[in-house]
């Protein structure tokens, strides 16, 4: 049986053909392009597509014989809008979660120890001796209790946090004091002293932290979001913020990228914004997921990380 070829499309492409030296010693003709128009030049009837969503979606069209995508990104948002349902699509998984949970704990620490404040008081020459908070017996709330929500969780536990989660289902997971379903949502908003955003990109999620939301949390609270833009009503998060609802937000990814200047969210008080680079992929990461699945596809065998189309995730 002839090993099916591979069209490789995003931005670091050449940097997949040495990490998939293994596939093609075995027989499989591999492409490396880096745009959409590189592909289409490129395309002979390819039936796997290792490749960045927003550039597969813009060129999926004119691919037809791609049979399975493989998804270099966590998120899938751009491929979900498709009209195509005729191919399989896998994602990533255990390979964000360390760096989404070191972004997270950082800006949580930074806040327990006042560092915006401190170096603020050193610009002035001003000695400040103002004690530091501390994780410990806090509350973290975690909407997504995923892979990357348990890697958030787990290292939370190691500072001696409470956490608690969020999902559709509610169903328990390790790592979580206790796991609300959707119906909870506003028993559990009241509880956090900080909230993490973690939920995929889908119509249930859509504005899930609206006003209501904001007004329901504790004023102390600090929301972070390293999932997806959807979540937030973007609106509603800046007015919360300027009336004291909550205490503060962090955000590194928005509705529409790069966040426009005019944005209310840029000047909101107690506002991070960070320009969506929590965790990013590294091509020996996302090479290593395509290598196992393609001889998975080959052996006619199930996919991991496989996404249902139409739920999103």
């Amino acid at each position: 049986m002839s090993r099916p070829a591979v069209l490789v499309l995003t931005e670091d492409a050449e940097a997949y053909l040495p990490l998939l030296s293994e596939l093609a010693r075995e027989g499989t003709e591999l492409v490396a392009v880096t745009t959409p128009q590189s592909a289409r030049a490129a395309y002979a009837g390819q039936t796997v597509l290792l490749g960045q969503p927003d550039l597969a979606a813009a060129v999926l069209g004119d691919l037809p014989a791609v049979r399975w995508v493989q998804s270099s990104w966590a998120g899938v948002t751009p491929l979900l809008a498709l009209g195509r349902r005729d191919f399989l699509l896998t994602g990533v998984k255990d390979t964000f979660g360390p760096e989404m949970a070191e972004y997270v704990l950082g800006y949580l620490l930074a806040r327990e120890i006042r560092l915006v404040e401190r170096l603020e008081h050193q610009r002035r020459r001003d000695w400040w001796p103002a004690e530091s908070g501390t994780l410990r017996d806090k509350t973290l709330g975690i909407m997504g209790t995923g892979s990357i929500g348990r890697c958030i969780a787990s290292m939370a536990g190691a500072f001696g946090m409470r956490v608690i989660g969020y999902s559709s289902s509610g169903a328990p997971v390790e790592g979580f004091e206790d796991v609300f379903r959707a119906e909870q949502l506003t028993a559990f908003l009241a509880v956090p002293d900080y909230l993490v955003c973690v939920l995929p990109d889908t119509p249930q999620t859509l504005r899930l932290l609206d006003e209501k939301a904001f007004r329901t949390l504790r004023r102390t609270c600090c929301v972070v979001n390293v999932g997806r833009g959807n979540v937030i009503d973007e609106a509603a998060l800046a007015a919360a913020l300027r009336s004291g609802e909550i205490a503060a937000a962090v955000l590194d990814v928005f509705q529409e990228e790069p966040l426009p200047a005019d944005s209310p969210l840029w000047d909101a008080p107690g506002l991070t914004v960070t320009a969506h680079m929590a965790a990013k992929s590294h091509p020996p990461d996302i090479a290593r997921i395509f290598v196992e699945n393609y001889n998975r596809f080959v052996a006619g065998e199930p996919l991991n990380h496989l996404i249902d189309i139409e739920r999103g995730y």
